[in-house]
Formats: structure tokens, C-alpha cells, sequence
């Protein structure tokens, strides 16, 4: 998945929020299984109001799935997605930068 400009601000601007970050950050960790919405909530120490709105953003970005396993409201984060804004800073973004960097090292 290449993202355009327009496609990664959006993305990177959901996670420009500290508490998504953190949402994020703890879903990655948590792996392919995600985390259950409760458990979130409990390792973020936030009301579950606020949660539910971040995590709404999370999704509309599609950068989190929820799936539903009886009682329980699981989170998964998107790998694809966080994999593609990653490449795009890297490849899109530090372009001018590398090469102006290989450039100084070879005048060196």
C-alpha cells in the first residue's frame, strides 16, 4: 500500500494526538489478537468516554479494526496501515535528505 500525501496527513494527523499514539503503541505491542477495549482503557487510566472517541478516530482512519469475540470488544491495529506511513516518511519524505547525505560523504 503507497500512500499520496493527502492519504498520510490524514493518517499521520490521527496520530499527532498523544493519547492515539498511545493507543496505537499498546496495540502494536499487543500484537495480531489486539486488546480488549477494557484493557485499554485500564492500561491508559482514561474514562471509557474518551477511549471510545479516540478509538472512533482510530477507525474512521481505518489504522484500527474492532472485533467482537462474545462479551468482548477486541482492537487490532492495522500493521498494513502503520507499515505504509513508515515506508512513506522513509522513502518519500527522507529522499532529499539522503541524498544531499550521500553527496556531503562523498566530498568528505
Amino acid at each position: 500500500m503507497k500512500l499520496d500525501f493527502d492519504s498520510a496527513a490524514i493518517l499521520l494527523a490521527q496520530l499527532g494526538n498523544p493519547t492515539r499514539l498511545r493507543i496505537v503503541r499498546l496495540l502494536v505491542e499487543a500484537g495480531s489478537e489486539g486488546m480488549a477495549v477494557g484493557e485499554v482503557q485500564r492500561e491508559l487510566a482514561i474514562p471509557a468516554s474518551t477511549l471510545s472517541h479516540h478509538i472512533s478516530h482510530l477507525r474512521e482512519a481505518r489504522l484500527v479494526r474492532q472485533q467482537r469475540s462474545s462479551t468482548i470488544l477486541n482492537c487490532v491495529v492495522d500493521y498494513k496501515k502503520i507499515d505504509s506511513i513508515v515506508r512513506f516518511l522513509t522513502e518519500e519524505c527522507c529522499v532529499r535528505a539522503r541524498s544531499s547525505h550521500n553527496k556531503r560523504r562523498r566530498v568528505a
